[in-house]
C-alpha cells in the first residue's frame, strides 16, 4: 500500500473528532448563538449589598408610547449650514446701521419674533393700536414696528420708526427687551407673521473673469450686513483684516491671505524670495433696486486669481446664509 494512503483513515478520524467537539469543545462555533437566542436571567445583587452604591450602566429609555404627543403639529426646520458666521459669538439681537438708517437683526425667523414684538408692545410700547401680521407691521405709541426677513437666512429685521425715521430710544428699549428674553423657554410662533422665502437665496456665480455673489437684497442692506460680520471676523493682521468700509460706494478694503499664499508660506521658510503676504482686496457691491452683486478685485499689482476670488467670496457669502 502507498505510504501516503495510510494517513487517510487517520485524517478522517481526526476530522470527525473535531467536528464533534466544535460546539462544546475547543472550537466553539458562535454562529449558533444567533440562530436560537434566549434571554438570560437578570443579575441579582446579594442581599447584603448597599443599593445606593449601584446604578444602571446602560439605562433603557422610556418607550415612545409613554411620551404624550404634542397638542399641535410641530414645525421642524432644516439644519442651518455651518458657515464662517456660525463660529462667531454675538448676541441674540444685534444692531445694523447704514448712514443714518438703523435697525435690529434678531437671530430667529419672523414667525418666532412676532409674538415677542406683541408682548413688547403691550408691556413697554404703550399697547397695540393697529396690527397687520401678514405684512409684519405693528403700530404702537412708541412707534411703528416693522418686521421682515433679514439678509441672512433664518434671521429677522426689526425697524422702529415714525414717518420713515428710525427712533433710537425705541430701538434701544426693544433690543434690551429681546436680548433679556432670549434665554427664556419661548416656543410660541405666529402662523400669520411673515415667513422666510426660500427662493431669496444668496448665490455664488461664475463670470468670464472670475466669480461674483448675487444677493437678493438692496446694496444698502447687504452692505450693512457684510460690514457687521467683517468687523467680527476680519480681525487677524497678516491673515484677514478689515482695513476700511465705505457705505457711500458700498465698498470694503481688506487684507486677505489666500490659500495659495498660505501654501507659499511653507516654502518661504526655505526660499526667502517666495511671496507669502496677504493681498489687499477691494470688495464692491453693485446695486440694482432690490438686487445687488458682490465682486472682489486686487488693489495692487498682483492679480486676484479666480480661485482666490471664489475662496474669499464663499467666506463672505457664508455670513448671509
Amino acid at each position: 500500500m502507498n505510504a501516503a494512503l495510510k494517513w487517510i483513515p487517520l485524517t478522517l478520524a481526526g476530522a470527525l473528532a473535531l467536528a464533534g467537539c466544535s460546539r462544546d469543545g475547543f472550537y466553539d462555533d458562535r454562529n449558533l448563538d444567533y440562530v436560537e437566542p434566549a434571554p438570560a436571567p437578570s443579575l441579582v445583587l446579594p442581599e447584603t449589598s448597599d443599593p445606593g452604591r449601584y446604578q444602571s450602566a446602560l439605562p433603557i429609555p422610556r418607550s415612545g408610547a409613554e411620551v404624550a404627543p404634542p397638542d399641535e403639529p410641530v414645525e421642524a426646520h432644516a439644519p442651518r449650514p455651518l458657515t464662517a458666521a456660525s463660529g462667531l459669538e454675538e448676541d441674540y439681537v444685534t444692531t445694523r446701521q447704514f448712514n443714518d438708517k438703523r435697525w435690529l437683526v434678531v437671530a430667529a425667523d419672523a414667525a418666532s419674533v412676532w409674538p415677542q414684538l406683541e408682548r413688547f408692545a403691550r408691556t413697554q410700547g404703550g399697547g397695540i393700536e393697529r396690527s397687520q401680521p401678514s405684512r409684519g407691521i405693528m403700530e404702537t405709541q412708541a412707534g411703528t414696528l416693522r418686521l421682515g426677513n433679514a439678509v441672512r437666512a433664518g434671521a429677522s429685521e426689526v425697524h422702529c420708526e415714525r414717518a420713515g425715521q428710525p427712533l433710537p430710544r425705541c430701538l434701544a428699549s426693544l433690543e434690551g427687551y429681546l436680548n433679556a428674553g432670549a434665554s427664556s423657554d419661548n416656543t410660541l410662533s405666529s402662523l400669520n407673521a411673515q415667513r422666510v422665502d426660500e427662493r431669496r437665496a444668496v448665490q455664488l456665480q461664475r463670470e468670464d473673469d472670475g466669480f461674483s455673489v448675487r444677493i437678493p437684497y438692496s446694496a444698502d442692506r447687504a452692505w450693512a450686513e457684510i460690514a457687521h460680520y467683517l468687523a467680527l471676523d476680519f480681525t487677524q493682521p497678516d491673515k484677514r483684516e478689515l482695513l476700511s468700509a465705505d457705505p457711500d460706494d458700498h465698498a470694503f478694503v481688506v487684507d486677505y491671505l489666500t490659500l495659495d499664499n498660505r501654501r507659499r508660506g511653507v516654502l518661504a521658510q526655505l526660499n526667502p524670495f517666495a511671496d507669502a503676504n496677504a493681498q489687499k482686496v477691494r470688495l464692491v457691491l453693485d446695486g440694482q433696486g432690490e438686487q445687488s452683486r458682490l465682486r472682489a478685485a486686487s488693489t495692487g499689482e498682483q492679480t486676484l486669481s479666480a480661485d482666490a476670488q471664489r475662496e474669499l467670496l464663499e467666506r463672505i457669502s457664508g455670513y448671509l446664509r
